[in-house]
């Protein structure tokens, strides 16, 4: 590992991928995220975020660069072995298994992962610590979780894997303003405990609330990549918009 490459989580070079041969929709992204930051990835409609961090988790074909998790390239790494290089990706939605209670979803996780009961009591507890609500809950089927539990479940079997960098694609997406504000919460409860976020979202105003850092993406590629305060000032909200083709009501 370089001496520049030591404190990044996340180093992803010239990213090309898509759903279909010769079609890119992520088109040479760069990005970088620190060691236990959490960088948000913002940009209008079709910029092609969810596709890049599916590309990065290996869920998106990718037919050029590079991805660095802590210095181990992971470039060709399929998508289901990524869990075991340290990654792990909350998708938006289909995220939890609705007809198993909370502790079945917790479990299948360490199951995957394989192991003996000690192991899986080491994966569980500091998960159950973390969101005491779902200890609480554990035997109730996931279905019957408001849309807020419902992600931090998601979330909570992520982090059964205690990985490196847990990336997250869109989610309050849907949900209610309070539901909204409890996925945020949960979310600072993670970042808190040293998780590495990458996380895409669509509430600009929340996503910078909670982030160190941003990107944004426009057409595939990294346009803009700043401190979270820098897009939150009058100068920065207004090139914000303007990457947003103009719309002003791009911060909702």
């Amino acid at each position: 590992m370089s001496a520049d490459e030591s404190d990044l989580a996340l180093n992803v070079q010239g990213l090309e991928a898509g759903y279909e041969p010769g079609l890119s929709i992520v088109r040479g992204a760069s990005l970088q995220v620190q060691r236990g930051e959490v960088l948000a990835v913002l940009g209008p409609n079709g910029a092609g975020k969810s596709s890049f961090v599916k590309a990065v988790a290996g869920l998106v074909p990718r037919s050029a660069g590079t991805v660095r998790l802590h210095g181990r390239d992971i470039s060709a790494t399929p998508a289901h072995r990524m869990v075991f290089e340290g990654l792990a990706f909350v998708p938006q939605t289909d995220n939890i298994f609705a007809p198993m209670s909370v502790a079945e979803n917790l479990e299948l996780a360490c199951a995957v992962l394989g192991g003996g009961a000690a192991q899986r009591r080491a994966r569980l507890e500091p998960v159950y610590a973390l969101f005491p609500d779902l200890a609480r809950q554990r035997t109730l089927h996931a279905g019957r979780l408001s849309g807020g539990q419902r992600q931090m479940l998601a979330v909570a079997r992520a982090l059964i894997a205690q990985p490196k960098l847990l990336i997250l694609d869109e989610p309050s997406a849907g949900l209610s303003p309070k539901l909204v504000a409890q996925v945020f919460d949960m979310l600072r409860q993670v970042r808190a405990s040293g998780v590495t976020v990458l996380l895409v979202e669509q509430n600009v105003k929340a996503a910078l609330a909670l982030a160190d850092r941003a990107a944004v993406l426009v057409e595939g590629r990294e346009r803009w990549v700043a401190p979270s305060a820098d897009l939150l000032s009058e100068a920065g909200a207004a090139r914000l918009a303007g990457l947003y083709l103009g719309h002003a009501g791009a911060l909702h």
